[in-house]
């Protein structure tokens, strides 16, 4: 089982991404599961924290990743879920860990390890 959750939204050549407030890095939406809890309901829960306004429809998953970053040597346990059906306004929840929300094209942007191995792999270039 993983250790988290991320959500990978893309529309119009765009992918919704988050900022981290203490490090300015941009990251797929998601985070880390409770005792007990699927995969599924911690994305869910992670969502309404962070863009409490955002409709999500339509989740499948789309891999499980269990690697290790070659950069960092950190290793990522993820289940990353995709969609194309999200709406509602990109209002932030939870205002101590992110600081943005936007629509950008997935690259040209400072990413998190785990959301440039998600990228690399959903985008290439």
């Amino acid at each position: 089982m993983t250790k988290a959750s991320k959500l990978v939204a893309a529309r119009n050549g765009r992918v919704l991404l988050v900022r981290r407030r203490h490090d300015k890095l941009w990251m797929f939406p998601g985070g880390r599961k409770h005792e007990g809890e699927s995969q599924r309901k911690c994305l869910h829960r992670e969502m309404a924290e962070e863009l409490p306004k955002l409709k999500i429809e339509g989740l499948k998953l789309w891999k499980e990743v269990k690697v290790r970053n070659r950069q960092t040597g950190r290793k990522m346990s993820d289940a990353i879920f995709i969609t194309k059906k999200v709406s509602g306004q990109l209002k932030i929840g939870d205002k101590k860990e992110i600081d943005k929300a936007a629509w950008r094209k997935p690259r040209g942007i400072k990413l998190t390890a785990t959301s440039r191995y998600i990228r690399d792999k959903l985008f290439p270039k």
